[in-house]
């Protein structure tokens, strides 16, 4: 019987759908696991940060730690030219760490104190690193630099060569169809100051949360600034489980320009009043927005089409930072990924779950805080 030509588009409208669905399926296996390290190092560089941090019991970490172990990676990374590891260089790693991870003088046995993990960097890397990671002129982009010139030399760049970004994918469904929602806002000491950080993207690895990180990856100015996001699922079973996707800021507006900010707000407000499940306002009726920002997703990114914004505002004598996202409905492979691990991960890092090491804007408002501004 010869098919229909009706039967050959259909087959052929499967065919490609299939195809598209292997290709996306494809990006987000390809997202699992660090840029930095080959497929033969994963198993290592994973035992060794949850040696630093998630296999500590939780009354003897802080978030601080897992900063440094991630930092005392990429350092590593960084000063090997940018040669991504390899199962050989746990060789390094287990002749400066071994020792302390089997110590259980200091930490429980199988794990790594800040002080085993500031010692046995010392002896990674040279004495020089404990005094540069403590000094933040001689630390960014999740690096600490033997110089300042040495800071000054670093191109952002080489980490963004590992992985080349994929086209921006903003949200492209019907916007009734597009989900629309905002997370508990988190109040800060001074708007000021959390815009001070936000506008050097060097700094954003230094407030990571527990759950995830902005890597920077141009030398650049906040808008036009491309970041890989590595987030971190399944912190609270203790087994964790990396990934990443990639955001490009593709709008940034400030009180600089007041006029434009204020259509900004109150478009978004009235989107998310209309399209959004009962979501509250970016900014408060009252309050008085500084800046926001907008990051829009790559192919490949774990929640899919769309892009999130960050809003700083002031209200009744008061600073906040917030959250604000829009996305496509999901492929069902990132529905499911998001409904089994990333949900509430997702609104733990953007909002405030009650712990603070989990939220990345609760890391940011005490890092502004403790940070000497621009100006001094």
């Amino acid at each position: 019987m010869r098919p229909s030509p009706g039967m050959v588009a259909a087959l052929a409208g499967g065919y490609a759908l299939g195809r598209a669905m292997n290709s996306q399926q494809m990006r987000f296996a390809r997202m699992v696991g660090f840029p930095i390290a080959a497929p033969s190092a994963v198993g290592w560089v994973t035992d060794f940060i949850n040696a630093g941090y998630y296999r500590r019991a939780p009354d003897t970490r802080a978030v601080d730690d897992l900063r440094l172990t991630r930092c005392i990676l990429t350092t590593r990374w960084q000063r090997g030219g940018g040669r991504r590891l390899h199962g050989h260089d746990v060789i390094d790693f287990h002749r400066a760490f071994g020792r302390r991870r089997l110590d259980a003088g200091q930490s429980a046995r199988g794990t790594l104190s800040r002080d085993e993990l500031l010692d046995g960097a010392a002896e990674l890397l040279g004495d020089w690193f404990p005094g540069a990671h403590a000094d933040p002129s001689r630390r960014g982009w999740g690096i600490a630099f033997e110089s300042h010139a040495d800071l000054a030399a670093y191109h952002p760049e080489d980490r963004l060569a590992l992985v080349p970004l994929g086209a921006l994918t903003p949200e492209s469904a019907p916007i009734e169809r597009q989900v629309w929602h905002t997370y508990p806002a988190v109040e800060v000491a001074s708007a000021d100051r959390v815009v001070d950080v936000l506008m050097r993207p060097e700094c954003w690895p230094d407030f990571a949360s527990e759950l995830g990180r902005f890597m920077p990856l141009r030398r650049s100015s906040l808008e036009g600034q491309s970041f890989e996001i590595e987030v971190t699922a399944g912190t609270s079973a203790g087994r964790p489980v990396f990934t990443r996707g990639y955001v490009t800021v593709t709008r940034v507006v400030s009180r600089d320009a007041p006029g434009e900010l204020a259509r900004y707000i109150r478009a978004l407000n009235a989107r998310l009043l209309e399209y959004g499940n009962d979501e509250p306002p970016a900014v408060p009726e009252g309050g008085s927005a500084v800046i926001a920002v907008d990051l829009t997703t790559h192919e490949g990114h774990f929640m899919g089409r769309g892009h999130n914004r960050v809003i700083v505002y002031e209200h009744d004598d008061r600073a906040f930072v917030h959250a604000a996202g829009t996305w496509d409905p999901m492929p069902w492979h990132l529905e499911y990924a998001y409904r089994m691990a990333g949900r509430q991960a997702q609104h733990a890092f953007w909002g405030h779950s009650g712990r603070d090491e989990q939220s990345m804007l609760c890391q940011l408002a005490r890092f502004a805080n403790h940070r000497e501004p621009a100006s001094v």
